[in-house]
């Protein structure tokens, strides 16, 4: 009897042996399942990161810094084709930063040092005094200026050869000085006293009235030269020279283009006809201008920072471009208020 308890016994020991190693092998078989499961799912999930980065890479942004001046018409137009251009090109993967320096050049440098600080991809510099900023402020970032009468006379550059080069480009606002003065002398032939009306403060008005000072001399005109530094003293001097001359000439000047009202209360009731450099100028105080389209040249800057920023083109080759058309406009209100009938190929400023 004891030796079939023995028997029976051991027989239930080595089942439960059994019973026992069948459990550890089923465990260490689901094992290696989980693993290889877990590894799949990591290696799913590794294999999504590279197309994330692919993803960022092909969806590159860009962030401008745009430095204007002062606001008035003509550079808010050139700022508005540019912001055009780009946004119709790259939509939401360009942003702007627009910040207004209030005509002062001071307030230029610091807008820009801020551009520089947060690494921008770009600036634009709308007018002389941030281009003269920007350029002084960095020399990798790509500097683009927009309303820029010479860029020679702004950046102090001897051999001008039509190309910044650098960092440094942009667009000319420059409408041909010559064909100002004919026309000019188209509506004011019995004129005897053309007086230049500018900001000394801005070298590109300077430019400017040197120029065509040659040309009205040419046809005859006595030329007498007036100038404020800035808009505390723009009526006195507007007044002294609608005192001595026939016709005023006011070349594409920002404070000029700030204070048209101070200079249309001072020459309406003279009697004294302006003739400008631009729309906006003309708009507010003048009688007829030979202008080109800021909006126009904006977008012309656009273009120019589209090719840039996507490598299509090296800022440091790419020449100074121009506005492609001008065209012979009149203030009607002022001409009709000052008794000058205009040629029937000039055209009406537009008003709002």
């Amino acid at each position: 009897m004891k030796k079939k308890l023995l028997a029976m016994l051991l027989t239930v020991a080595m089942v439960s042996a059994l019973v026992g190693c069948g459990a550890s092998a089923d465990t260490t078989e689901t094992e290696p399942a989980a693993t290889e499961e877990a590894a799949e799912e990591t290696t799913e999930e590794v294999a999504e990161e590279p197309a994330t980065e692919e993803a960022a890479a092909d969806g590159q942004t860009y962030t401008i810094g745009i430095c204007q001046l002062v606001q008035h018409p003509a550079l808010d137009a050139a700022t508005q084709g540019f912001v055009d251009v780009l946004t119709e090109k790259l939509g939401d993967a360009v942003t702007f930063d627009n910040q207004n320096a209030s005509g002062e050049s001071a307030n230029c440098t610091t807008i820009v040092n801020g551009f520089v600080s947060s690494d921008v991809d770009m600036i634009l510099a709308n007018a002389t005094a941030p281009l003269q900023a920007a350029a002084s402020a960095t020399n990798t970032i790509p500097v683009l200026g927009t309303s820029i009468t010479d860029y020679a006379t702004a950046l102090q550059i001897t051999d001008w050869t039509g190309t910044v080069g650098g960092n440094v480009s942009g667009t000319s606002d420059l409408a041909p000085l010559d064909e100002q003065a004919k026309m000019l002398n188209e509506i004011f032939p019995d004129a005897k006293t053309v007086g230049l009306l500018y900001c000394s403060a801005e070298a590109n008005s300077v430019y400017q009235c040197e120029t065509i000072e040659g040309y009205l001399k040419d046809y005859g005109y006595e030329v007498k030269w007036y100038s404020f530094t800035d808009s505390n003293d723009v009526t006195s001097v507007t007044q002294t020279a609608a005192d001595e001359c026939d016709v005023i000439y006011i070349p594409t000047d920002n404070t000029a283009a700030s204070n048209t009202e101070a200079i249309a209360n001072v020459v309406l009731p003279a009697k004294v006809p302006v003739v400008a450099g631009e729309e906006g100028i003309c708009q507010g105080c003048g009688a007829v201008t030979l202008s080109i389209s800021y909006y126009d040249l904006g977008c012309a800057t656009g273009e120019m920072a589209y090719k840039i920023l996507t490598g299509e083109a090296d800022i440091a080759t790419m020449p100074v471009e121009f506005a492609p058309n001008v065209t012979k406009k009149y203030n009607a209100a002022n001409c009709e208020a000052l008794g000058i009938t205009v040629p029937s190929d000039y055209e009406a400023i537009a008003t709002e």
